[in-house]
């Protein structure tokens, strides 16, 4: 199983980013898929979650009404629309990808992607 997650960059105060996460390997519809990200000399923190279908989400507080997590099944590709973003949005951006449902705690996800830069400056 790989995940591959691109889309990451240097973007000013108030800026939009979107990530992505294309899986290869796994019956990607079966999966729960989620980002987290990490900032230098912090613990890996959950950002958003979106179940098999789509059809349920869920985000830290931190980003409520700021991002949007989706997913595209046909492409096998999870997709995090980053909106109004602050310098502490800052951190590495990983995709992760769980058979068990909807969560916010790392270690219940199974496989990891390599993680791409946010940095916004102020």
């Amino acid at each position: 199983v790989q995940l591959q997650a691109s889309g990451g960059g240097l973007v000013q105060a108030g800026g939009s980013l979107r990530l992505s996460c294309t899986a290869s390997g796994v019956s990607f519809s079966r999966y729960v898929m989620a980002w987290f990200r990490q900032a230098p000399g912090k613990e890996r923190d959950f950002v958003a979650a979106i179940s098999w279908s789509g059809a349920s989400t869920s985000y830290a507080d931190s980003v409520k009404g700021r991002f949007t997590i989706s997913r595209d099944n046909a492409k096998n590709t999870v997709y995090l629309q980053m909106n109004s973003l602050k310098p502490e949005d800052t951190a590495v951006y990983f995709c992760a990808a769980n058979d068990k449902g909807l969560a916010a705690r790392t270690r219940l996800y199974d496989y990891w992607g390599q993680g791409t830069q946010v940095t916004v400056s102020s």
